[in-house]
């Protein structure tokens, strides 16, 4: 579990006028997944199972509605059936199929949106396109940056040279249906704007892989237009894909000229763009590839020779990611590592204060000790890591302090300035000697002593 699970696990485990309070606070716009998932674990607390579950399901169904919006487009099995493989081995999308946060259901209900808006023809009923509006309101409800999808869908409408007027019509009425039932959700939650102020803009990393996205998804409409042109249904797959693939990404880097909103993430459905323009074009290649060779058994080997390939180059990056270190942090390893240099410790110290997380989901790990610092409890104060007490009682409960296990960023990152967190490191230099340290991935455990000679045995 890393520190963002950590907060789905610990809020979800609050009761509904508790995550109501929180919600009126801060992390509004992921209070409907919080909901969702205090109602599964009251059906079954099966800890970090149950808590990725929705995930896993959730890539397991998007998987098979890009298959069947492929297979709708292109009137070829095979475009949806590597569409769906493409889309449910790609790296990212495996990544957030075993994370306990939204992105995967958004994902999923994005799907499903697209796949209904492939059905949505000239004499589609008022009922379709309520039931389309409905699924993209929810995957808006789950996270307000899936209603891009809903631009994405526009586009393709009207580069389509079968719209009708009515269609077009339907499409604007539901659109701005949708984006009506959202605005409350975006007022309230941009109120809360001060918790993504830690965004920033893409590093050079961050920007090469959007460049190979872009690259990749431009280099599959081409390889596919370049002979079919602008009619069939090779043309319709890219006229939906390529806008999913592409434009979501493009309006959050472009909002990053006021204020950088751009993570991967929170566009992650932009893969199943994506995975309909590789499958097709993989589709097409076979089919060039069968021209020239021979024989059906032959064909079978090189199909099967290159899907190992691909394979063999992905299995790396997939084994890493289902790794401790694919994450920023290992909650589950700290608040472990933090018991265990606890024993015959009196108090335990976060600094930074955020780093409570690590062991909120984790509560008895840290058992006989006292939260030093905090005022009031996450969930007494509707917050997610509690309100700490006045800087100078910090110094005076530190001062009463004789051991203290302390939980800190890792080492290089810079320190907090606010004046509680400059007590904190103030009195742990001047009345207390280092015990223990353990370096984790993503932070430090610390055994404060006031004496060398009070410095307990941790458990082992």
């Amino acid at each position: 579990m890393w520190r963002d699970e950590s907060v789905t696990y610990q809020v979800a485990h609050r009761s509904v006028p508790e995550i109501v309070d929180l919600l009126r606070h801060a992390d509004a716009v992921h209070g409907l997944h919080y909901l969702l998932m205090h109602a599964l674990f009251g059906v079954w607390d099966g800890g970090l199972p149950a808590l990725r579950l929705p995930s896993a399901v959730a890539t397991a169904v998007a998987a098979g509605l890009v298959a069947a919006t492929g297979l709708r487009l292109s009137a070829r099995p095979a475009v949806g059936v590597v569409s769906g493989l493409v889309f449910a081995v790609t790296p990212e999308v495996q990544m957030y199929a075993q994370e306990g946060r939204s992105y995967a259901l958004v994902c999923a209900l994005v799907a499903l949106a697209t796949w209904q808006f492939t059905g949505l023809g000239p004499d589609a009923p008022v009922a379709r396109w309520c039931r389309y509006g409905a699924v993209v309101l929810a995957a808006s409800l789950l996270h307000e940056f899936a209603v891009l999808a809903l631009l994405a869908h526009g586009v393709a409408l009207l580069l389509s040279p079968d719209a009708t007027s009515r269609t077009r019509r339907c499409f604007a009425v539901t659109s701005g249906a949708v984006v009506v039932a959202l605005a409350p959700l975006v007022v309230w939650s941009t109120a809360q704007s001060g918790q993504v102020s830690w965004i920033s803009g893409p590093s050079l990393r961050e920007w090469c892989e959007i460049a190979g996205f872009a690259a990749l998804a431009l280099g599959c409409r081409w390889w596919l237009t370049r002979r079919a042109g602008r009619a069939g249904r090779t043309a319709t797959v890219c006229r939906l894909a390529l806008p999913l693939a592409l434009l979501p990404t493009a309006v959050l880097l472009s909002a990053g000229v006021h204020e950088p909103v751009y993570v991967d993430r929170y566009v992650l459905y932009s893969h199943i763009g994506l995975a309909l323009l590789v499958g097709t074009a993989l589709v097409r290649a076979a089919d060039a590839a069968g021209r020239v060779v021979r024989g059906r058994a032959a064909r079978a080997v090189a199909v099967g020779a290159s899907a190992l390939l691909c394979g063999a180059a992905l299995l790396p990056v997939s084994v890493q990611m289902r790794t401790p270190e694919s994450r920023k942090d290992d909650v589950t390893a700290i608040a472990e590592e933090a018991g265990r240099l606890s024993a015959g410790a009196d108090a335990v110290l976060f600094t930074p204060a955020r780093r409570r997380e690590w062991t909120l989901s984790y509560p008895g790990r840290l058992r006989g000790t006292t939260d030093i610092a905090l005022a009031r409890s996450p969930a007494a104060s509707g917050t997610l890591q509690g309100v700490e007490a006045a800087p100078t009682e910090i110094g005076r409960r530190l001062a009463l302090s004789r051991v203290v296990v302390v939980l800190g960023d890792p080492a290089g990152q810079p320190p907090d300035t606010d004046p509680g967190e400059r007590v904190k490191r103030h009195v742990l230099a001047r009345d207390f000697v280092v015990c223990a340290r353990t370096d984790l991935k993503g932070g430090r455990v610390t055994l404060h002593a006031r004496t060398v000679s009070l410095c307990p045995a941790p458990a082992r």
